[in-house]
């Protein structure tokens, strides 16, 4: 049975994603396809009002989804605001039972896993600012270790 402390289940799915060539292609796409089925989806554009702030807003949908789909793409680990998302995702996958479904979109999961590529160029200028030792970014590279060895789609095209 589930704690009364757990919050309730509202969305069907989390999208994680970033940049706008995703949005108005591959995540606009999947998400008419999820809402034409009556999934109901958390999308950032959709679900935050103006004024509100983006981490709470961020965090409470996540706690608040059955499953989310996070959509690696070359530029996600360069956003804060993506790597919180997913340290998040991760805790919630472990904590209460998230199912997390990855898509790899044009980039290989042992990028993601292995901080290679893009990814080790973008952690790299998150140790910059944040300091070698910053216990932010150890967090996201073993979010990104653990999301990148989860079983997923490796899409290259379309």
């Amino acid at each position: 049975m589930a704690s009364s402390s757990e919050p309730k289940k509202i969305y069907d799915v989390f999208l994680s994603f970033r940049g706008a060539d995703l949005r108005n292609n591959f995540i606009g796409h999947l998400y008419q396809a999820l809402h034409r089925d009556g999934v109901y989806t958390f999308i950032d554009s959709e679900e935050l009002k103006k004024g509100d702030q983006i981490s709470p807003v961020l965090t409470k949908a996540i706690e608040e989804s059955c499953i989310a789909i996070i959509v690696f793409s070359e530029d996600y680990a360069s956003s804060k605001w993506c790597l919180e998302e997913l340290a998040k995702i991760i805790e919630c996958k472990e904590q209460k039972n998230l199912i997390v479904l990855p898509v790899f979109y044009k980039v290989d999961p042992r990028e993601v896993r292995g901080g290679r590529k893009s990814y080790q160029r973008s952690l790299a200028e998150h140790e910059f600012k944040l300091g070698n030792d910053s216990e932010k970014v150890k967090r996201w590279k073993k979010a990104l270790s653990d999301a990148g060895n989860l079983s997923g789609w490796h899409l290259n095209d379309g």
